[in-house]
């Protein structure tokens, strides 16, 4: 049996076709949460309360693909200039930075935050993760309008040091949101697999709102 892996040559990645290697923790159908939502609405510190509360194991894309930034490596390079432009880095890193993170890892229940960010997200998760053995049980939306957003991004810019948290970037990033991310949640709103949250409150009233949403999903 033959599946297709992502493999790195030279700094970068690209698929081929190679011979099954099972994992012992690969054995297990992994349940996978796509959490998504504007830049600044507030997705990474729901999750950090989740992961406390219900014992999910919490991968982001974005915080993944920093890492690699930083390694110096080819594709971190990549990374860097994609992402002081305000575009989506290819899906095949991300892709490759999340497998080795869930393989790693050894549990079953994830959340995936800022993934899939548009439709070429979407369909090289859909190629490379079989639904039987990464079985996605919809997305968790925090919907919040861009004042608010740009207000918090502003203001964390001022001790993030991340390059991409200042205003000329950040309008950048909510069009990038609005046209490529926003049609991916649509997707999955005609599915009936969206579970959209109002992130435009405080920190704890939006936690309380969440995990109503998500205690069912855990409870299944």
């Amino acid at each position: 049996m033959k599946q297709r892996a992502l493999t790195k040559v030279y700094g970068h990645l690209y698929t081929k076709t190679c011979p099954q290697v099972i994992f012992p923790n690969q054995m297990l159908t992994k349940k996978i949460l796509f959490v998504l939502g504007g830049p600044g609405a507030g997705k990474g510190t729901q999750c950090t309360k989740l992961v406390e509360k219900f014992g999910f194991v919490h991968l982001s894309a974005g915080d993944l693909l920093r890492e690699e930034r930083q390694s110096g490596s080819v594709n971190g390079q990549l990374i860097d200039n994609m992402i002081k432009e305000g575009q989506i880095v290819p899906v095949k890193i991300t892709l490759s930075l999340l497998q080795q993170a869930m393989v790693k890892s050894g549990r079953d229940l994830f959340l995936i935050d800022g993934f899939p960010r548009n439709f070429d997200n979407l369909q090289g998760w859909q190629e490379a993760m079989p639904e039987d053995e990464f079985h996605v049980e919809g997305v968790l939306f925090f919907d919040c309008n861009e004042r608010v957003m740009e207000e918090r991004l502003l203001e964390r810019g001022k001790t993030s040091g991340r390059s991409d948290d200042n205003a000329e970037a950040i309008r950048k990033r909510f069009r990038t949101y609005l046209d490529s991310t926003m049609p991916v949640i649509q997707h999955y709103e005609e599915q009936d697999k969206v579970f959209k949250v109002d992130a435009t409150r405080g920190v704890d009233d939006v936690f309380a709102a969440t995990s109503a949403v998500i205690q069912p999903l855990v409870a299944k």
